[in-house]
């Protein structure tokens, strides 16, 4: 992580932060792109990024990881107090 990333905002899932001690719904991360925030989430939390990305690296199937409402990748940029939200995907049949 570059020190001159922006602040960002990352909203996770309920259900993801059960499995992290500590770990709040909203946290501040410091971050240049969603790849990033995904280390920094997990240098405080290890285990945090297994569950978001795969080993591809990618985010995983069944997340949704959306930038300023807009759907995001890896790569994403992150702009000075962009909103990251993290959702787990809905499936029914």
């Amino acid at each position: 992580m570059s020190t001159d990333s922006p602040p960002v905002l990352v909203t996770l899932p309920a259900v993801l932060v059960k499995l992290f001690p500590g770990c709040g719904r909203q946290v501040d991360v410091s971050a240049a792109c969603v790849g990033e925030a995904m280390d920094v989430l997990n240098s405080r939390w290890p285990g945090m990024r297994d569950r978001l990305c795969d080993s591809t690296p990618s985010i995983r199937r069944h997340i949704n990881v959306f930038v300023d409402g807009e759907r995001a990748t890896l790569a994403t940029p992150l702009g000075p107090g962009a909103e990251v939200i993290v959702l787990t995907a809905i499936s029914g049949g």
